[in-house]
């Protein structure tokens, strides 16, 4: 896409810090860091969210992203990582190119996850959103 960051970062006409990079995603450190040594895995084909990304390639994202977590416990002395895909703006998907963050993480960080819980309002509640959910189940996947 013409307008598209991840995509000129793809290209070549936008420099990024590079850590990875093969046939299918590309990885760079993100330009506004939650910790030092977050990471942006993006596929090199542009794509708005997850559920577009061929299963391929969503399998190549999380293979690199579990290799770039394992090398940052390590390079920066995490305890931990998070892999985090928003998809969507309501989820906080800022640049609409699906991207996974490797976020290395660390006991006093400051970053608290889950946010919240939100419980059912009871078993019927619960049943029939699991119901919905496996009736809109693509059958492949």
């Amino acid at each position: 896409m013409a307008n598209c960051v991840f995509c000129k970062i793809v290209a070549g006409e936008i420099p990024a810090d590079k850590l990875y990079e093969d046939n299918c995603v590309l990885a760079f450190l993100d330009i506004a860091p939650i910790n030092k040594g977050h990471t942006l895995v993006v596929p090199r084909e542009h794509f708005f969210g997850i559920t577009a990304v061929p299963a391929e390639i969503q399998a190549r994202m999380m293979q690199v992203g579990a290799r770039l977590g394992a090398a940052l416990l390590r390079a920066v002395g995490a305890d931990g990582f998070n892999l985090i895909l928003s998809n969507g703006a309501c989820a906080g998907q800022v640049v609409q190119h699906v991207h996974l963050h490797v976020i290395p993480r660390f006991p006093d960080d400051g970053i608290s996850l889950p946010a919240r819980s939100v419980p059912y309002e009871d078993d019927n509640e619960k049943r029939e959103i699991i119901d919905r959910i496996r009736n809109r189940m693509a059958p492949h996947a």
